[in-house]
């Protein structure tokens, strides 16, 4: 739990650095949209409510566009950013740890390669050991439903040693990375990840073309 505040702060300062109208790899956000989004799924539960149930959807963009249209300037935009920072208010669930380290610790990590990675020039991170573990144990849990929507069987490698069988089928291929380049493919995005592919050339062909991630 304790890498959340961190990567909290990592992923404000990312924002801050690229400033607003920088593109991401959010289909369709810019910056501004991004940390819209990032401030509503943690202060307004109406708005959260439309990130994870259809008939609230249309309310949530609207809500994340007129936010972003309000914090377009340098000044608002870093009030938007630093409001962010600060983390949830007291009674939101997000404040209790084991909520937060569930819904934010990966959230956190993507949102911020959506940022660095949107850029032409960009290099991977080098990740703590320990940091890398967490991401990669929170990986596991989440694998099967990522990878529900690939007819192949998925086998996640690690270099640094575990393998993890995120789905079973008579033709498998095995995606090897670091678990944040892993994290990265599992969750859409798939042509910014640095990994590799060990498998029939058919199957790695279908995996490539294959819809990864929620």
């Amino acid at each position: 739990m304790r890498f959340v505040e961190p990567s909290r702060e990592v992923l404000a300062e990312t924002l801050l650095a690229a400033g607003p109208g920088a593109d991401t790899l959010c289909d369709g956000w810019r910056t501004q949209e991004l940390a819209a989004h990032l401030f509503l799924r943690e202060h307004n539960p109406r708005a959260g409510l439309g990130m994870v149930l259809k008939p609230w959807k249309k309310a949530t963009e609207k809500a994340t566009a007129k936010l972003a249209a309000e914090s377009s300037t340098p000044e608002s935009y870093a009030a938007l950013v630093e409001k962010f920072r600060a983390g949830p208010p007291k009674l939101s669930p997000f404040a209790l740890k084991a909520i937060d380290h569930s819904a934010n610790l990966i959230e956190f990590f993507i949102h911020t390669e959506d940022i660095r990675r949107a850029s032409d020039r960009w290099a991977p991170r080098t990740l703590d050991a320990a940091y890398s573990e967490v991401l990669w144990n929170d990986l596991v849990k989440r694998a099967a439903i990522l990878y529900r929507g690939v007819d192949l069987g998925i086998v996640l490698v690690n270099p640094a040693g575990p393998r993890h069988v995120a789905k079973r089928a008579p033709v498998s291929v095995a995606i090897v990375g670091d678990p944040g380049e892993l994290l990265m493919h599992a969750n859409g995005r798939t042509s910014h990840a640095l990994v590799s592919f060990e498998g029939q050339p058919d199957a790695v062909a279908l995996l490539q073309t294959a819809e990864v991630g929620l």
